[in-house]
């Protein structure tokens, strides 16, 4: 049957519960939770009226011999299931769902859970999570929680290990500009592109005095590349110049250029806002450190650019078609694994495209074609 794919990657998870009083398996659980999230579900209550809504159907391929599990079982299990050990079960899955990285970019970025705080006066304990998501299919490759003492820094090279990251391009924002996370990608057969800010006051300052001095002499006796693009919407007009260039030994120091693994080319790229609102163009210039050798200014722009991705297609979509940011999962691992859940059933339901609908609209079509929430499930 179709979920064997989500039972058989799962089937290692390390149950939380004793032996003694059990009387719902957890890989069937985990099958109804994953229908329940896909067909509109928000929190365990849902889950557990999807499951009694669906038995009849449900029993056609799950045992089930006690029937479906009550709101606070499942809110119980999935509290104290292990995430650590979630996560790597669904990135099995999910690196079989998505095939080799080879060739592929890689965006790591992370999200907070806005409304999983434990109490109101200490927004601190919210879930934060820090994602990898392929770009070129759309596809959560993997998810870490980020410690309420801790920051983006220690989780991201914590994910990074554990990814396949070989032949791959990972991309990430300031906040991952570290050299320890350079040497974790490199590391795992990887190249990357991250985004230099004044986190890194030294090498920032380096490439926006020389950077800025080479566009200012049209880059002249340099070897670069360079791509231009103009996009216009909503009234206004942006212009994008980005260029790129490999020859670092003239002004880039060895102390720095040490300090990042693989460290190939650098980049600057160049946005000009005209138009509403702004009544005079707007100029912004952001600069980017890289492994990619050689000087194609598209290829870099296309991985500068295509990071967005994890901001337009994953977070976004996790907050207007799953209401992420309104979850009040707050007790134990509740908050990460109900949104590893999310993960899973967005996967699903961006992988079938028999249905020329929205993320939403695929939803209200599983909960009311079992066919077709079979073939979702199928991957």
């Amino acid at each position: 049957m179709a979920p064997n794919s989500i039972q058989e990657h799962f089937a290692d998870l390390p149950d939380p519960r004793r032996a003694q009083g059990k009387r719902h398996r957890l890989s069937d659980m985990i099958v109804i939770a994953v229908c329940a999230v896909i067909c509109c579900a928000d929190g365990w209550a849902d889950v557990a009226d999807f499951g009694r809504a669906k038995l009849k159907w449900f029993q056609t391929f799950l045992d089930l011999p006690h029937g479906i599990p009550c709101q606070d079982t499942f809110e119980r299990v999935f509290a104290r299931l292990d995430p650590d050990a979630f996560e790597r079960c669904f990135m099995n899955w999910a690196a079989a769902l998505a095939g080799s990285s080879r060739g592929k970019l890689v965006a790591v970025d992370g999200k907070k859970l806005r409304r999983s705080f434990a109490h109101a006066w200490d927004h601190s304990t919210a879930a934060h999570l820090v994602s990898a998501f392929v770009h070129e299919n759309a596809t959560v490759l993997g998810q870490l929680s980020v410690d309420c003492k801790e920051n983006e820094i220690v989780a991201i090279p914590k994910l990074l290990g554990l990814l396949d990251l070989d032949g791959a391009t990972v991309t990430i924002d300031a906040m991952g500009c570290q050299g320890g996370i350079a040497g974790k990608i490199v590391e795992n057969g990887g190249d990357y592109v991250l985004a230099v800010k004044e986190n890194q006051p030294t090498l920032h300052d380096a490439l926006r005095r020389n950077l800025d001095e080479m566009i200012l002499e049209k880059f002249k006796d340099v070897r670069h590349g360079f791509v231009e693009t103009v996009d216009g919407d909503h009234g206004r007009i942006e212009t994008r110049r980005l260029w790129v260039t490999d020859q670092l030994d003239d002004w880039l120091d060895e102390p720095q250029r040490s300090r990042w693994a693989g460290l190939k080319s650098v980049a600057v790229v160049e946005a000009v806002r005209e138009g509403a609102p702004a009544p005079t163009p707007a100029v912004e210039r952001r600069y980017f450190i890289s492994s990619l050798a050689g000087t194609d200014a598209p290829a870099m722009a296309d991985a500068i650019r295509g990071h967005w991705s994890v901001e337009n297609q994953l977070h976004w979509v996790l907050d207007v078609s799953f209401a992420e940011d309104q979850s009040r999962h707050r007790k134990g691992h509740a908050a990460q694994n109900f949104s590893r859940l999310r993960r899973i059933a967005l996967n699903l339901l961006r992988r079938e495209t028999t249905k020329k609908r929205g993320i939403k609209g695929k939803r209200l079509n599983a909960a009311w074609d079992h066919d077709y929430l079979l073939r979702l499930l199928a991957g």
